[in-house]
């Protein structure tokens, strides 16, 4: 398995990144250049192109992309799972506030966390720890301290 991620880029800058990699002679001028740095946080940093630098963020992806790569244009085979990406904004543009991007890669994943995936049940801690007492409990042959039939519902709600 490989090691990829999503690089979302501005229009401009992707006119610019596709001139440069379609350059017949690539290693004529060494200005032009790619370059992506990030800061000591490893969620921010900058990415260069030419003599112009754009901000860059790290953003985890609500859910894991698959990666296919061909070689004979019949088979494919997976290379990878893609589960971050790295947005390059322009230089006014905000950075996120979050560091997962919630929208996905496409139109029909927008807000795919909230929409498409169960949200998690609330749950009172000490009562998660008792029932997980009681269960140890049980599992190393003994019998629960503190069985209630009303807290055992309530646990039972919670999950489904």
């Amino acid at each position: 398995m490989e090691e990829q991620f999503i690089l979302r880029v501005p229009p401009n800058v992707a006119e610019r990144i596709e001139r440069l990699l379609n350059e017949n002679n690539p290693s004529s001028s060494e200005d032009k250049s790619l370059d992506l740095s990030f800061n000591e946080d490893g969620r921010s940093g900058t990415f260069a192109i030419e003599d112009e630098h754009f901000p860059a963020s790290l953003l985890d992806l609500p859910c894991v992309v698959e990666s296919y790569k061909t070689y004979d244009d019949n088979s494919l085979i997976k290379s990878a799972d893609i589960g971050q990406m790295i947005m390059v904004r322009e230089s006014g543009d905000a950075a996120p506030d979050e560091i997962e991007y919630r929208h996905g890669l496409t139109p029909p994943m927008r807000d795919a966390r909230k929409r498409r995936f169960r949200r998690e049940p609330d749950l009172n801690p000490e009562l998660v720890s008792r029932v997980e007492k009681d269960l140890l409990k049980i599992m190393a042959g003994g019998t629960a301290d503190s069985f209630d039939i009303l807290l055992s519902c309530l646990f039972q709600k919670a999950y489904y």
